[in-house]
């Protein structure tokens, strides 16, 4: 894999750092800042408004800017947001710094799934974007605790601070380690939206909102079963959601090849599977060994359906993916937002703290009955055997070359034009029946 995609998984982990780590730093942000605990939770949904509403707006705003420089904007405006938010004065303008820094996280992972599928050879695509992915794994497994307990023992400030760092760290290897790649400037904005609106393409970003939603009814109460089901103490807390970031990390590595192998099989066996351990759940919950074992078990196959679901809307939108490839992470927020909160209405209604894994279940049931649907529909239209893939990928070289490397272009050609090319080759629809189609 190139040296480049390192450096995407550095900017992955200090985003999936940030973006957990404030459900463990409540009580800490609550007590400085003179606000309760409820009210400081407003910042987590602060952050996912940032992510709803930067994804597609950013995106747009950077069509015509080259990936490679609109790479290091996004990570710059990340950065940024992190010190506003160790720097805030009082909670308004926390919550300001919260949705600062969530603004990049959609553009930053959509454009970075694209730049990603490019720097590989055909067929790679999913592992190019699943090994991304597994920096944002690796931060709920050692990031997101190590923040957590940096904030409780020298304040919350010095979270953010951390974090800002990480942010430069990031920015540091983006510039050394990714080639330029050009804008698709000659596709521009207007074909990016047309692609949005593809019926495959809103079925795919439909299917993230259920199906991801399962996840989340359960993670954002897994501090409370652990405590209150399970019989573990508060310190065990941290400990179990290392054990679902584990799970997580597992997923993201087996989705690569799965998704390159069939990517609808994929999608549907990980969406099958978490409605299975979501029903799971609900009963080994009680048998504390046997709820740690599920526990990984729902971190793997929830974050098995990322990869998939991230290329199947690449793939739908073809020759103009960026714009639909950022949107499905505002579709990931939607669901983290509506899975959270069907989750707690379960519980506020008096079902207990066990009713958000069958609530789950049956979200993700309808996301993967909308896949299913999508999957016949496709079966039906040409559009079926349409896959948008990078083409010829970027030689990585380790460093900034200054020049772009597309293989199979001509020779004799100015600074950019090989990148331009190599990139104009992946706008091409494989032949139908590709074993990479996924169809």
């Amino acid at each position: 894999m190139p040296l480049a995609l390192f450096a995407l998984a550095v900017s992955a982990f200090g985003i999936g750092t940030t973006e957990f780590v404030m459900m463990g730093l409540l009580p800490q942000v609550a007590e400085d800042l003179g606000t309760s605990v409820p009210t400081a939770g407003h910042l987590v949904s602060a952050y996912a408004i940032g992510v709803v509403v930067g994804a597609p707006l950013l995106t747009a705003l950077g069509s015509r800017i080259p990936r490679k420089r609109m790479l290091l904007l996004l990570m710059a405006l990340f950065t940024v947001g992190n010190l506003a938010s160790a720097l805030a004065p009082g909670f308004g303008w926390l919550v300001a710094g919260r949705v600062l820094a969530g603004l990049p996280h959609g553009a930053f992972f959509g454009l970075g799934a694209v730049v990603a599928a490019r720097l590989v050879r055909e067929g790679r695509q999913a592992r190019a974007v699943a090994t991304m992915f597994l920096g944002l794994t690796v931060a709920n497994i050692l990031g997101v605790p190590a923040a957590t307990l940096l904030g409780q023992h020298l304040g919350w400030r010095a979270t953010f601070l951390v974090v800002s760092a990480i942010g430069l760290l990031a920015m540091a290897a983006l510039a050394r380690l990714v080639p330029p790649i050009p804008a698709e400037g000659h596709r521009g904005l207007g074909r990016e939206v047309r692609a949005l609106g593809r019926p495959q393409v809103l079925l795919g970003l439909l299917t993230a909102v259920f199906g991801f939603a399962g996840v989340f009814a359960v993670y954002s109460y897994l501090a409370s079963m652990t405590t209150e089901v399970m019989g573990f103490g508060d310190s065990t807390v941290t400990l179990v959601l290392a054990l679902f970031g584990l799970g997580m990390t597992g997923g993201a590595l087996a989705a690569g090849p799965l998704t390159d192998r069939a990517l609808r099989p994929t999608l549907y066996g990980s969406l099958a599977a978490l409605v299975l351990a979501l029903v799971a759940f609900r009963f080994t919950v009680h048998v504390p060994w046997l709820a740690l074992v599920t526990v990984v078990v729902l971190g793997a196959v929830g974050f098995m359906t990322t990869t998939p679901l991230q290329m199947l809307v690449m793939n739908k939108a073809k020759d103009a993916p960026t714009l639909a490839s950022a949107s499905n992470h505002s579709a990931f927020n939607l669901a983290n937002a509506g899975g959270a909160w069907a989750g707690g209405t379960a519980v506020a209604a008096g079902w207990g703290w066990t009713s958000p894994t069958l609530v789950g279940a049956a979200l993700t049931a309808v996301g993967l009955t909308i896949a299913t649907a999508a999957g016949l529909l496709d079966r039906r239209t040409p559009e079926g055997t349409s896959r948008v893939v990078a083409g010829s990928p970027l030689k990585d070289t380790g460093k900034d070359t200054g020049k772009d490397t597309g293989k199979g272009v001509g020779k004799g050609v100015g600074k950019d034009a090989g990148g331009a090319a190599g990139a104009a080759a992946g706008a091409e629809v494989s032949r139908p029946g590709s074993p990479a189609s996924g169809s």
